[in-house]
């Protein structure tokens, strides 16, 4: 969907809503358009700002610049497609993504404001990340992991045979790029622990980014610049 130039403008002076689309898994869902771009949103976490999803263009930002990516991208928790549409601009190619997302109304909500706005090929999926990642052969040169519920990453997901099963979804050389909050002190120490009682338990060389309120865990350091 095109937003109308005059409200992107509006929208550095006020956050304008565009749209609400409750669902039981997320009661307070809605769009709004802030800073010129394309909120998804919650009652407590912001799921997709655009190219200003700044957990992750940070990220991208400190990869090696000769790095090449392989095009096959998976993207747990899709929300409106800011990963894809962060790597599309920072890296200056297209890619294959496969995007899963358990929201019904997160997938309606991406069909039409996201998918119009990258050019890469997208495989949207409604399903359970958790599910998928154990049922799937397909390997991927990057696995981004941003599945929240509100501001709550559902503990299946933090167990080590979650993290072993995406390990296995990784192509040699393959990235994993695993989303967690670390803003105020409590989900800083829990991110902390986890990283070095279950995430370094399966990817000895982990490593993580401080991206100013979150934390970006790697499987490795080998595609970031010194």
């Amino acid at each position: 969907m095109r937003i109308p130039t005059w409200k992107r403008w509006l929208s550095y002076l006020f956050e304008m809503h565009i749209e609400s689309a409750p669902s039981e898994l997320n009661p307070h869902l809605y769009v709004s358009l802030k800073n010129g771009r394309l909120q998804l949103c919650t009652a407590n976490a912001i799921y997709s700002y655009e190219d200003l999803y700044d957990n992750f263009t940070k990220t991208f930002h400190r990869f090696k610049k000769e790095l090449e990516i392989g095009e096959e991208v998976l993207i747990l928790g899709f929300g409106l497609g800011s990963v894809p549409l962060i790597m599309e601009r920072m890296f200056e190619r297209s890619f294959q993504f496969t995007g899963i997302e358990l929201d019904e109304s997160v997938i309606y909500l991406a069909n039409k404001y996201a998918l119009p706005n990258l050019e890469s090929p997208v495989q949207l999926i409604t399903a359970n990340a958790f599910a998928y990642v154990y049922q799937t052969t397909q390997k991927f040169d990057l696995i981004a992991m941003d599945v929240f519920l509100d501001d709550v990453i559902p503990e299946d997901f933090e167990t080590t045979d979650f993290l072993e099963a995406l390990k296995s979804l990784l192509k040699p050389n393959g990235v994993l790029l695993y989303n967690r909050l670390a803003l105020e002190k409590q989900d800083l120490e829990k991110t902390l622990a986890f990283f070095e009682n279950e995430f370094k338990t399966v990817f000895e060389n982990g490593h993580y980014i401080d991206v100013e309120g979150n934390w970006m865990l790697m499987n490795n350091s080998a595609p970031l610049s010194k």
